[in-house]
Protein backbone atom coordinates (compact mmCIF):
# COMPACT_ATOMS: atom_id res chain seq x y z
CA UNK A 1 0.00 0.00 0.00
CA UNK A 2 2.53 2.01 0.52
CA UNK A 3 4.52 1.36 -2.64
CA UNK A 4 1.14 2.47 -4.19
CA UNK A 5 0.91 5.45 -2.94
CA UNK A 6 4.14 6.63 -3.71
CA UNK A 7 3.53 5.47 -7.15
CA UNK A 8 0.48 7.72 -7.35
CA UNK A 9 1.81 10.89 -6.32
CA UNK A 10 4.92 10.50 -8.35
CA UNK A 11 2.30 10.13 -11.24
CA UNK A 12 0.71 13.39 -10.19
CA UNK A 13 3.58 15.42 -10.05
CA UNK A 14 5.07 14.68 -13.26
CA UNK A 15 1.91 16.43 -14.73
CA UNK A 16 2.27 19.63 -12.67
CA UNK A 17 6.05 19.82 -13.24
CA UNK A 18 5.40 19.60 -17.25
CA UNK A 19 2.36 22.25 -17.03
CA UNK A 20 4.60 24.68 -15.25
CA UNK A 21 7.40 23.77 -17.56
CA UNK A 22 5.23 24.62 -20.42
CA UNK A 23 4.27 28.50 -18.86
CA UNK A 24 7.46 29.09 -19.01
CA UNK A 25 8.40 31.00 -22.18
CA UNK A 26 11.60 29.86 -24.72
CA UNK A 27 13.85 32.75 -25.01
CA UNK A 28 15.88 33.83 -28.12
CA UNK A 29 18.08 37.05 -27.83
CA UNK A 30 19.39 38.11 -31.47
CA UNK A 31 22.64 40.46 -31.25
CA UNK A 32 23.98 42.28 -34.13
CA UNK A 33 27.28 43.65 -33.96
CA UNK A 34 28.46 47.33 -34.98
CA UNK A 35 24.97 48.37 -36.09
CA UNK A 36 23.66 51.55 -34.96
CA UNK A 37 20.78 52.97 -33.51
CA UNK A 38 18.66 54.21 -36.40
CA UNK A 39 19.98 51.32 -39.02
CA UNK A 40 16.70 49.59 -38.91
CA UNK A 41 12.83 50.75 -40.07
CA UNK A 42 11.07 51.05 -37.00
CA UNK A 43 14.07 53.06 -35.19
CA UNK A 44 14.09 55.34 -38.62
CA UNK A 45 15.86 53.59 -41.55
CA UNK A 46 15.59 54.01 -44.90
CA UNK A 47 16.73 50.49 -45.05
CA UNK A 48 13.72 48.17 -45.34
CA UNK A 49 13.40 45.83 -42.29
CA UNK A 50 10.01 44.41 -42.91
CA UNK A 51 10.49 41.05 -40.07
CA UNK A 52 11.87 43.16 -37.67
CA UNK A 53 9.39 46.15 -38.50
CA UNK A 54 6.45 43.25 -37.36
CA UNK A 55 8.30 42.02 -34.56
CA UNK A 56 8.09 45.44 -33.38
CA UNK A 57 4.59 46.32 -34.41
CA UNK A 58 3.44 43.01 -32.20
CA UNK A 59 5.29 43.23 -29.46
CA UNK A 60 7.09 46.97 -27.86
CA UNK A 61 10.16 48.41 -28.56
CA UNK A 62 12.97 50.61 -26.13
CA UNK A 63 13.91 53.98 -26.55
CA UNK A 64 16.35 54.37 -23.94
CA UNK A 65 17.86 50.71 -23.59
CA UNK A 66 21.89 51.02 -23.28
CA UNK A 67 24.69 48.54 -24.30
CA UNK A 68 28.12 48.78 -22.96
CA UNK A 69 29.77 50.64 -26.25
CA UNK A 70 31.91 47.90 -27.54
CA UNK A 71 31.86 44.30 -28.74
CA UNK A 72 33.30 41.88 -25.84
CA UNK A 73 31.94 44.21 -22.86
CA UNK A 74 28.97 43.89 -24.42
CA UNK A 75 28.35 40.42 -24.53
CA UNK A 76 29.95 39.45 -21.24
CA UNK A 77 27.36 41.76 -19.44
CA UNK A 78 24.30 40.50 -21.39
CA UNK A 79 25.47 36.81 -20.69
CA UNK A 80 26.15 37.22 -17.22
CA UNK A 81 24.18 40.03 -15.35
CA UNK A 82 27.00 41.84 -14.47
CA UNK A 83 29.25 45.22 -15.66
CA UNK A 84 31.69 43.93 -17.95
CA UNK A 85 34.52 44.24 -15.67
CA UNK A 86 33.02 42.41 -12.65
CA UNK A 87 33.17 39.49 -15.19
CA UNK A 88 36.49 39.81 -15.79
CA UNK A 89 35.95 41.70 -19.46
CA UNK A 90 36.57 45.47 -18.65
CA UNK A 91 38.29 45.67 -22.31
CA UNK A 92 38.86 42.64 -25.05
CA UNK A 93 40.06 39.87 -24.70
CA UNK A 94 43.89 39.77 -23.80
CA UNK A 95 44.12 38.83 -20.69
CA UNK A 96 46.15 42.21 -18.66
CA UNK A 97 46.57 40.67 -15.01
CA UNK A 98 44.37 43.17 -13.47
CA UNK A 99 40.87 41.24 -12.04
CA UNK A 100 38.35 43.35 -14.18
CA UNK A 101 40.92 43.13 -17.38
CA UNK A 102 41.14 39.20 -17.39
CA UNK A 103 40.14 38.46 -20.99
CA UNK A 104 37.65 35.72 -20.39
CA UNK A 105 34.84 35.07 -18.83
CA UNK A 106 36.16 35.12 -14.74
CA UNK A 107 34.75 31.78 -12.24
CA UNK A 108 32.95 34.85 -10.27
CA UNK A 109 29.94 35.36 -13.01
CA UNK A 110 27.80 32.45 -14.36
CA UNK A 111 26.06 32.79 -17.78
CA UNK A 112 22.53 32.58 -18.70
CA UNK A 113 22.82 29.32 -20.12
CA UNK A 114 24.78 28.12 -17.09
CA UNK A 115 21.77 29.27 -15.25
CA UNK A 116 19.00 28.31 -17.25
CA UNK A 117 20.27 24.58 -17.91
CA UNK A 118 20.12 23.96 -14.20
CA UNK A 119 16.46 24.97 -14.45
CA UNK A 120 15.60 22.72 -17.12
CA UNK A 121 16.35 24.61 -20.38
CA UNK A 122 17.73 23.40 -23.15
CA UNK A 123 20.72 25.97 -23.86
CA UNK A 124 21.59 26.80 -27.54
CA UNK A 125 24.46 29.63 -29.20
CA UNK A 126 25.09 30.39 -32.60
CA UNK A 127 27.26 33.10 -34.50
CA UNK A 128 30.23 35.18 -32.68
CA UNK A 129 31.00 34.43 -29.11
CA UNK A 130 34.09 36.87 -28.61
CA UNK A 131 34.66 36.40 -24.46
CA UNK A 132 37.81 34.55 -24.33
CA UNK A 133 38.15 31.78 -26.32
CA UNK A 134 41.74 32.38 -26.84
CA UNK A 135 41.50 31.98 -23.24
CA UNK A 136 40.03 29.19 -23.37
CA UNK A 137 36.87 30.00 -22.33
CA UNK A 138 34.39 28.71 -24.73
CA UNK A 139 30.69 28.01 -25.36
CA UNK A 140 30.41 24.20 -24.58
CA UNK A 141 32.15 25.34 -21.09
CA UNK A 142 30.04 27.90 -20.05
CA UNK A 143 26.68 25.91 -20.18
CA UNK A 144 25.44 25.83 -23.54
CA UNK A 145 24.40 22.47 -24.61
CA UNK A 146 24.85 22.94 -28.22
CA UNK A 147 26.93 25.30 -29.80
CA UNK A 148 28.06 26.74 -33.49
CA UNK A 149 30.43 29.68 -33.40
CA UNK A 150 33.44 31.96 -34.10
CA UNK A 151 35.86 32.76 -31.19
CA UNK A 152 35.54 36.19 -32.14
CA UNK A 153 33.61 38.19 -35.36
CA UNK A 154 33.75 38.85 -38.31
CA UNK A 155 33.26 35.58 -40.62
CA UNK A 156 30.53 36.24 -42.91
CA UNK A 157 31.26 33.74 -45.90
CA UNK A 158 32.19 30.04 -45.80
CA UNK A 159 35.07 30.85 -48.58
CA UNK A 160 36.12 34.47 -47.46
CA UNK A 161 39.83 35.37 -47.55
CA UNK A 162 41.52 38.23 -46.10
CA UNK A 163 41.72 39.59 -42.83
CA UNK A 164 39.05 37.34 -41.49
CA UNK A 165 39.65 34.78 -42.98
CA UNK A 166 41.26 32.12 -41.08
CA UNK A 167 38.66 32.50 -38.99
CA UNK A 168 37.68 29.09 -37.14
CA UNK A 169 34.22 28.16 -36.85
CA UNK A 170 33.66 25.50 -33.77
CA UNK A 171 30.46 23.19 -33.33
CA UNK A 172 30.20 21.89 -29.59
CA UNK A 173 33.66 23.34 -28.47
CA UNK A 174 35.23 21.44 -31.24
CA UNK A 175 36.76 22.81 -34.51
CA UNK A 176 35.23 22.21 -37.65
CA UNK A 177 35.41 22.62 -41.28
CA UNK A 178 33.80 25.55 -42.74
CA UNK A 179 32.95 23.89 -46.22
CA UNK A 180 31.87 20.75 -44.08
CA UNK A 181 28.90 19.53 -45.81
CA UNK A 182 26.37 19.18 -43.25
CA UNK A 183 26.18 23.10 -43.70
CA UNK A 184 25.37 23.29 -47.07
CA UNK A 185 28.66 25.57 -48.36
CA UNK A 186 28.96 27.96 -49.56
CA UNK A 187 27.12 30.02 -46.94
CA UNK A 188 26.75 33.23 -45.80
CA UNK A 189 27.09 33.48 -42.11
CA UNK A 190 23.66 35.21 -41.12
CA UNK A 191 21.80 32.06 -43.06
CA UNK A 192 23.92 29.70 -40.85
CA UNK A 193 23.42 30.69 -37.64
CA UNK A 194 19.90 30.66 -38.01
CA UNK A 195 19.64 27.29 -39.80
CA UNK A 196 22.28 26.05 -37.64
CA UNK A 197 19.88 27.21 -34.40
CA UNK A 198 16.74 25.87 -35.81
CA UNK A 199 18.67 22.34 -35.90
CA UNK A 200 18.98 22.84 -32.22
CA UNK A 201 15.34 23.88 -30.93
CA UNK A 202 14.25 20.89 -32.97
CA UNK A 203 16.19 19.00 -30.35
CA UNK A 204 15.01 20.94 -27.40
CA UNK A 205 11.39 20.51 -28.95
CA UNK A 206 12.16 16.91 -29.13
CA UNK A 207 13.38 16.49 -25.41
CA UNK A 208 10.22 18.56 -24.53
CA UNK A 209 12.32 21.08 -22.84
CA UNK A 210 11.99 25.07 -22.95
CA UNK A 211 15.03 26.45 -24.97
CA UNK A 212 17.58 30.00 -24.82
CA UNK A 213 18.86 30.19 -27.78
CA UNK A 214 21.90 33.29 -28.40
CA UNK A 215 21.70 34.20 -31.29
CA UNK A 216 24.56 36.30 -32.23
CA UNK A 217 25.19 37.65 -35.92
CA UNK A 218 28.15 38.74 -36.98
CA UNK A 219 26.86 41.07 -39.51
CA UNK A 220 27.00 44.10 -39.72
CA UNK A 221 30.64 44.20 -38.29
CA UNK A 222 33.22 44.65 -40.63
CA UNK A 223 34.63 43.74 -43.17
CA UNK A 224 31.20 44.43 -44.72
CA UNK A 225 30.40 41.96 -47.01
CA UNK A 226 26.93 40.16 -48.58
CA UNK A 227 25.78 38.10 -51.60
CA UNK A 228 25.88 40.49 -54.64
CA UNK A 229 22.35 39.99 -55.29
CA UNK A 230 21.21 41.24 -51.99
CA UNK A 231 23.51 44.38 -52.60
CA UNK A 232 22.47 45.28 -55.84
CA UNK A 233 18.93 45.94 -54.45
CA UNK A 234 20.78 48.93 -52.49
CA UNK A 235 23.40 50.81 -55.18
CA UNK A 236 22.15 53.88 -55.93
CA UNK A 237 19.94 53.87 -52.74
CA UNK A 238 22.27 56.49 -50.61
CA UNK A 239 23.26 58.67 -53.56
CA UNK A 240 21.63 60.94 -51.50
CA UNK A 241 23.72 61.15 -48.75
CA UNK A 242 24.58 61.39 -45.34
CA UNK A 243 23.25 64.92 -44.78
CA UNK A 244 19.72 64.31 -46.47
CA UNK A 245 19.46 60.56 -45.03
CA UNK A 246 20.04 61.97 -41.64
CA UNK A 247 17.84 64.89 -41.82
CA UNK A 248 14.96 62.06 -42.81
CA UNK A 249 16.13 59.75 -40.45
CA UNK A 250 15.50 62.31 -37.42
CA UNK A 251 12.29 63.74 -39.11
CA UNK A 252 10.66 59.89 -38.77
CA UNK A 253 12.26 59.06 -35.75
CA UNK A 254 10.14 62.50 -34.40
CA UNK A 255 7.25 61.35 -35.80
CA UNK A 256 7.19 57.87 -34.50
CA UNK A 257 7.68 59.10 -31.13
CA UNK A 258 11.22 57.47 -30.59
CA UNK A 259 12.82 60.89 -30.02
CA UNK A 260 11.49 64.41 -28.70
CA UNK A 261 11.38 67.11 -31.30
CA UNK A 262 13.53 69.44 -28.83
CA UNK A 263 16.13 67.44 -29.00
CA UNK A 264 18.56 68.84 -31.52
CA UNK A 265 20.30 66.88 -34.56
CA UNK A 266 24.04 66.38 -33.63
CA UNK A 267 25.43 68.44 -36.14
CA UNK A 268 28.16 67.02 -38.54
CA UNK A 269 31.25 67.04 -37.41
CA UNK A 270 33.84 69.71 -39.34
CA UNK A 271 35.58 66.27 -40.50
CA UNK A 272 33.05 65.42 -42.51
CA UNK A 273 32.98 67.01 -45.59
CA UNK A 274 29.49 68.10 -46.93
CA UNK A 275 27.68 65.12 -49.10
CA UNK A 276 27.39 67.90 -51.99
CA UNK A 277 31.25 68.84 -51.77
CA UNK A 278 31.87 65.50 -53.22
CA UNK A 279 32.83 64.57 -57.09
CA UNK A 280 30.31 62.16 -58.50
CA UNK A 281 33.11 59.32 -58.13
CA UNK A 282 33.30 59.94 -54.21
CA UNK A 283 29.68 59.62 -54.00
CA UNK A 284 29.70 56.56 -55.79
CA UNK A 285 32.33 54.74 -54.19
CA UNK A 286 30.52 55.95 -50.66
CA UNK A 287 26.86 54.80 -52.15
CA UNK A 288 28.76 51.27 -52.86
CA UNK A 289 29.90 50.82 -49.65
CA UNK A 290 27.11 51.69 -47.96
CA UNK A 291 24.85 49.61 -50.05
CA UNK A 292 27.12 46.66 -48.89
CA UNK A 293 26.21 47.58 -45.04
CA UNK A 294 22.47 47.48 -46.12
CA UNK A 295 22.79 44.36 -48.00
CA UNK A 296 23.83 43.38 -44.54
CA UNK A 297 20.84 44.16 -42.54
CA UNK A 298 19.16 42.68 -45.17
CA UNK A 299 20.71 39.03 -44.57
CA UNK A 300 20.02 39.70 -40.87
CA UNK A 301 16.14 40.99 -41.25
CA UNK A 302 15.87 37.44 -43.92
CA UNK A 303 16.68 35.55 -40.89
CA UNK A 304 14.64 37.05 -38.57
CA UNK A 305 11.58 35.97 -40.68
CA UNK A 306 12.66 32.87 -41.15
CA UNK A 307 13.40 32.06 -37.47
CA UNK A 308 9.86 33.55 -36.47
CA UNK A 309 7.85 31.57 -39.99
CA UNK A 310 10.39 28.07 -38.32
CA UNK A 311 8.73 28.92 -34.23
CA UNK A 312 4.94 29.54 -36.04
CA UNK A 313 5.04 26.50 -37.78
CA UNK A 314 6.58 24.44 -34.62
CA UNK A 315 4.03 26.02 -32.74
CA UNK A 316 6.32 27.46 -30.32
CA UNK A 317 6.40 30.78 -31.73
CA UNK A 318 3.39 32.75 -29.10
CA UNK A 319 5.24 31.46 -25.81
CA UNK A 320 8.65 32.79 -27.14
CA UNK A 321 10.15 35.99 -26.25
CA UNK A 322 12.73 37.02 -28.85
CA UNK A 323 14.60 39.98 -27.75
CA UNK A 324 16.42 42.19 -30.63
CA UNK A 325 19.36 44.62 -30.12
CA UNK A 326 23.32 45.56 -31.27
CA UNK A 327 26.61 45.39 -29.37
CA UNK A 328 27.14 49.06 -29.59
CA UNK A 329 26.97 51.87 -32.00
CA UNK A 330 27.86 52.65 -35.11
CA UNK A 331 31.32 52.33 -36.09
CA UNK A 332 33.68 55.14 -37.13
CA UNK A 333 36.74 53.21 -37.35
CA UNK A 334 38.67 53.43 -40.58
CA UNK A 335 37.71 57.13 -40.30
CA UNK A 336 36.73 59.15 -43.04
CA UNK A 337 37.25 57.51 -46.20
CA UNK A 338 36.55 54.39 -44.71
CA UNK A 339 37.78 51.08 -46.69
CA UNK A 340 36.90 50.32 -50.16
CA UNK A 341 39.33 47.56 -50.95
CA UNK A 342 39.21 44.20 -53.47
CA UNK A 343 38.60 43.62 -57.14
CA UNK A 344 34.64 43.56 -56.55
CA UNK A 345 34.13 45.11 -53.09
CA UNK A 346 30.92 43.32 -50.98
CA UNK A 347 32.70 39.78 -51.70
CA UNK A 348 34.39 36.90 -49.89
CA UNK A 349 37.89 38.55 -50.60
CA UNK A 350 37.39 42.47 -50.21
CA UNK A 351 37.85 44.22 -47.28
CA UNK A 352 35.44 47.18 -46.68
CA UNK A 353 34.68 49.72 -43.86
CA UNK A 354 31.77 52.12 -43.88
CA UNK A 355 33.76 54.84 -42.04
CA UNK A 356 33.19 57.83 -39.93
CA UNK A 357 30.68 59.39 -42.51
CA UNK A 358 28.01 56.74 -42.70
CA UNK A 359 28.54 56.08 -38.56
CA UNK A 360 27.62 59.33 -38.23
CA UNK A 361 24.16 58.58 -40.26
CA UNK A 362 24.07 55.01 -38.27
CA UNK A 363 23.55 56.78 -34.80
CA UNK A 364 21.23 59.45 -35.86
CA UNK A 365 20.58 61.49 -34.08
CA UNK A 366 23.18 61.14 -31.59
CA UNK A 367 26.59 62.08 -30.92
CA UNK A 368 29.90 59.70 -30.95
CA UNK A 369 29.92 56.17 -32.47
CA UNK A 370 31.04 52.69 -31.32
CA UNK A 371 34.30 52.82 -27.82
CA UNK A 372 32.59 56.03 -26.60
CA UNK A 373 30.15 56.38 -23.63
CA UNK A 374 28.04 59.19 -25.48
CA UNK A 375 24.87 58.19 -26.54
CA UNK A 376 25.75 57.65 -30.40
CA UNK A 377 28.04 54.46 -28.66
CA UNK A 378 25.73 53.36 -26.32
CA UNK A 379 22.09 53.62 -27.61
CA UNK A 380 21.23 50.77 -29.09
CA UNK A 381 16.98 49.44 -30.46
CA UNK A 382 15.72 46.76 -28.30
CA UNK A 383 12.51 45.11 -29.90
CA UNK A 384 10.54 42.67 -27.65
CA UNK A 385 7.99 40.14 -29.11
CA UNK A 386 6.55 37.45 -26.80
CA UNK A 387 2.66 37.25 -27.85
CA UNK A 388 1.42 35.30 -24.86
CA UNK A 389 2.03 37.99 -22.68
CA UNK A 390 3.05 41.39 -24.22
CA UNK A 391 0.19 43.15 -25.92
CA UNK A 392 1.05 44.95 -28.93
CA UNK A 393 1.22 48.72 -28.20
CA UNK A 394 0.58 52.01 -30.89
CA UNK A 395 1.40 55.53 -31.15
CA UNK A 396 3.15 57.09 -28.16
CA UNK A 397 2.72 54.08 -25.78
CA UNK A 398 4.45 51.84 -27.98
CA UNK A 399 7.59 52.91 -26.98
CA UNK A 400 9.07 52.13 -23.47
CA UNK A 401 11.30 55.09 -22.13
CA UNK A 402 12.41 53.73 -18.91
CA UNK A 403 16.91 53.79 -18.68
CA UNK A 404 17.88 49.86 -19.19
CA UNK A 405 20.70 47.87 -19.88
CA UNK A 406 21.88 44.62 -21.07
CA UNK A 407 22.80 43.73 -17.44
CA UNK A 408 18.81 43.78 -17.21
CA UNK A 409 18.82 40.34 -19.73
CA UNK A 410 20.25 37.75 -17.17
CA UNK A 411 17.42 38.96 -14.67
CA UNK A 412 14.77 39.07 -17.08
CA UNK A 413 15.38 35.49 -18.01
CA UNK A 414 15.96 34.04 -14.53
CA UNK A 415 12.79 35.92 -13.78
CA UNK A 416 10.76 34.33 -16.44
CA UNK A 417 12.39 31.12 -16.25
CA UNK A 418 11.70 31.12 -12.76
CA UNK A 419 15.32 30.08 -12.46
CA UNK A 420 17.88 30.34 -9.49
CA UNK A 421 20.61 32.48 -9.62
CA UNK A 422 23.20 31.33 -7.58
CA UNK A 423 25.74 32.59 -4.79
CA UNK A 424 27.96 29.47 -5.22
CA UNK A 425 28.79 28.13 -8.66
CA UNK A 426 31.46 25.18 -8.71
CA UNK A 427 33.03 26.24 -5.84
CA UNK A 428 33.47 29.97 -6.42
CA UNK A 429 31.05 32.91 -5.03
CA UNK A 430 28.92 34.35 -7.02
CA UNK A 431 29.13 37.96 -8.04
CA UNK A 432 25.32 39.27 -7.48
CA UNK A 433 23.38 40.09 -10.58
CA UNK A 434 23.23 43.81 -11.00
CA UNK A 435 20.35 43.96 -13.63
CA UNK A 436 16.93 44.16 -13.23
CA UNK A 437 13.88 42.06 -14.72
CA UNK A 438 12.27 43.53 -17.83
CA UNK A 439 9.21 41.73 -16.73
CA UNK A 440 7.13 44.82 -15.40
CA UNK A 441 7.89 46.95 -18.61
CA UNK A 442 7.21 44.17 -20.87
CA UNK A 443 3.54 42.80 -19.57
CA UNK A 444 2.69 46.29 -17.80
CA UNK A 445 2.44 44.84 -14.35
CA UNK A 446 4.40 45.45 -11.57
CA UNK A 447 7.49 48.28 -11.53
CA UNK A 448 10.57 48.52 -12.03
CA UNK A 449 13.39 50.28 -9.81
CA UNK A 450 14.96 53.50 -10.75
CA UNK A 451 18.65 53.00 -10.42
CA UNK A 452 21.88 54.45 -11.57
CA UNK A 453 23.95 53.02 -14.51
CA UNK A 454 27.31 53.03 -15.50
CA UNK A 455 30.05 53.07 -18.28
CA UNK A 456 33.43 52.56 -18.89
CA UNK A 457 35.50 51.55 -21.82
CA UNK A 458 39.06 52.86 -22.57
CA UNK A 459 38.96 55.07 -20.25
CA UNK A 460 35.85 56.49 -21.69
CA UNK A 461 32.98 56.98 -18.95
CA UNK A 462 29.84 57.44 -17.75
CA UNK A 463 26.96 57.32 -15.34
CA UNK A 464 23.60 58.30 -15.49
CA UNK A 465 21.26 58.69 -12.37
CA UNK A 466 17.52 59.57 -13.71
CA UNK A 467 17.89 62.03 -16.77
CA UNK A 468 21.25 63.18 -15.42
CA UNK A 469 24.29 62.05 -17.62
CA UNK A 470 28.03 62.10 -16.87
CA UNK A 471 30.13 61.32 -19.04
CA UNK A 472 34.09 61.24 -20.20
CA UNK A 473 36.02 61.19 -23.21
CA UNK A 474 39.28 59.23 -22.73
CA UNK A 475 40.42 58.25 -19.27
CA UNK A 476 42.14 62.69 -18.70
CA UNK A 477 39.38 63.76 -20.93
CA UNK A 478 36.84 66.77 -19.59
CA UNK A 479 33.99 65.49 -17.85
CA UNK A 480 30.20 66.97 -19.27
CA UNK A 481 27.13 66.82 -18.03
CA UNK A 482 23.78 66.88 -19.83
CA UNK A 483 20.01 66.60 -18.86
CA UNK A 484 18.69 64.04 -21.34
CA UNK A 485 15.54 64.74 -20.84
CA UNK A 486 16.00 68.13 -22.51
CA UNK A 487 19.08 67.22 -24.39
CA UNK A 488 19.33 63.47 -25.30
CA UNK A 489 21.83 64.28 -28.22
CA UNK A 490 24.33 65.76 -25.27
CA UNK A 491 24.41 69.24 -26.95
CA UNK A 492 24.32 71.16 -24.08
CA UNK A 493 26.90 70.99 -21.28
CA UNK A 494 26.04 71.88 -18.17
CA UNK A 495 28.80 71.31 -16.34
CA UNK A 496 29.92 74.76 -15.66
CA UNK A 497 26.43 75.28 -14.37
CA UNK A 498 26.45 72.37 -11.55
CA UNK A 499 29.75 72.06 -10.86
CA UNK A 500 28.83 70.67 -7.63
CA UNK A 501 26.44 68.18 -8.68
CA UNK A 502 28.54 67.21 -11.41
CA UNK A 503 31.55 66.78 -8.79
CA UNK A 504 28.67 64.73 -6.64
CA UNK A 505 28.53 62.10 -9.61
CA UNK A 506 31.75 61.94 -10.37
CA UNK A 507 32.40 60.66 -6.93
CA UNK A 508 29.39 58.14 -6.63
CA UNK A 509 30.75 57.13 -10.36
CA UNK A 510 34.16 56.35 -8.68
CA UNK A 511 33.01 54.50 -6.16
CA UNK A 512 31.71 52.34 -8.25
CA UNK A 513 34.30 52.17 -10.82
CA UNK A 514 35.97 50.55 -7.37
CA UNK A 515 33.51 48.11 -6.34
CA UNK A 516 33.01 46.78 -10.16
CA UNK A 517 36.67 46.11 -10.33
CA UNK A 518 37.13 49.51 -12.97
CA UNK A 519 39.88 50.52 -11.15
CA UNK A 520 42.44 49.43 -10.70
CA UNK A 521 43.23 49.71 -14.66
CA UNK A 522 46.40 47.87 -15.93
CA UNK A 523 49.32 49.85 -16.47
CA UNK A 524 49.95 48.45 -20.29
CA UNK A 525 48.38 45.91 -22.59
CA UNK A 526 50.38 42.71 -22.39
CA UNK A 527 50.59 39.83 -25.52
CA UNK A 528 47.28 37.23 -25.40
CA UNK A 529 48.47 34.21 -23.53
CA UNK A 530 46.12 31.00 -22.39
CA UNK A 531 46.21 31.00 -18.43
CA UNK A 532 47.58 27.79 -16.82
CA UNK A 533 46.33 28.76 -13.49
CA UNK A 534 44.70 31.34 -11.09
CA UNK A 535 41.31 33.01 -11.40
CA UNK A 536 39.49 31.59 -14.69
CA UNK A 537 36.35 30.48 -15.28
CA UNK A 538 36.83 28.65 -18.41
CA UNK A 539 35.20 25.63 -19.58
CA UNK A 540 33.16 24.54 -16.75
CA UNK A 541 31.27 21.60 -16.95
CA UNK A 542 28.33 20.98 -14.12
CA UNK A 543 29.82 18.90 -10.71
Amino acid sequence: MKNITLLTLTLLCVPTINAFAAERPNIVVIMVDDMGFSDIGSYGSEIPTPNLDALADNGVRFSQFYNTGRCCPTRAALLTGLYSHQAGIGHMTTDQGMPGYRGHLNSHCVTIAEVLRDAGYFTVMTGKWHVGSNNGCTPSGRGFDRSLNTPAGGLHFSNQTGSKGGTKLMLNGEQIARDDPQFDPPWYGADLWTDAGLRFVDEAIEEDKPFFWYLAHAAPHFPCMAPEETIAKYRGKFMKGWDELREERYARQIESGLIDESWELEKRPDEIPAWDSLSQKEQQRYDDMMAIYAAMIDEVDKNVGKLVTALKKNGQLDNTLILFLSDNGGNAEAGIKGKYDGDHPGDPHSNVFVGRCWAHLNNTPFRMYKHYNHEGGTATPLIAHWPAAVSPRVGPDAWIATPTHVIDIMATCVDLASAKYPSQFNGSTITAMQGQSLRPLLTGSGNFAERALYWEHEGNAAIRVGNEKLVRQKEHGDWELFDLAKDRTEQHNLFANYAERAETLRKQWDEWARRANVLPKPAAKKKQSVKKNGDNGKNRKRK
